[in-house]
């Protein structure tokens, strides 16, 4: 399989999902609630770097790497990036990121990532302002290279 091919057949296996976000400027508090602290974020993906470590084509230990743009309110406050290890040929992958939110520090979580677009995030923890935080979250896909991060942090 080429090379072309093997990124296209991941891409579909895992629904063009790459979480996350670029440069780290401004607030991330645009679309903060105020209630529960949940914090949504638009999604710009990037291209994402497959690395074909298994046998050849999708397959257990290939690994996915990303870095993305978080936006709010059409400016970028954010990025993310992360990494997924293939657990099997279907595309099943074991995630884990952190979200960068300018000088308030980091955000990690961890998820399991499959074709479906829509994924449930762990909040692992943080530093700076998020320094003792947990939680959970989602991503969902919109096919588009775009989709909608949501975290739910809680102290």
């Amino acid at each position: 399989m080429t090379t072309g091919a093997t990124v296209a057949a991941i891409a579909l296996l895992l629904g063009g999902s790459a979480l996350s976000a670029g440069a780290t400027t401004g607030q991330a508090s645009a679309q903060q609630s105020a209630q529960d602290g949940t914090m949504t974020f638009h999604v710009q993906f990037s291209p994402f770097n497959y690395t074909d470590l298994g046998a050849p084509g999708p397959s257990a230990a290939d690994v996915i790497v990303f870095h993305d743009r978080l936006q709010q309110s059409g400016k970028t406050v954010g990025d993310e990036v992360g990494s997924c290890v293939l657990v099997d040929k279907q595309g099943l992958a074991n995630c884990t990121g952190v979200v960068r939110l300018g000088n308030r520090g980091t955000i990690t979580y961890a998820f399991v990532n499959s074709p479906p677009p829509h994924k449930v995030l762990a909040v692992t923890g943080g530093s700076g302002q998020f320094r003792a935080v947990d939680g959970d979250g989602t991503l969902d896909e919109n096919g588009d290279g775009t989709g909608t991060l949501v975290l739910r942090p809680q102290d």
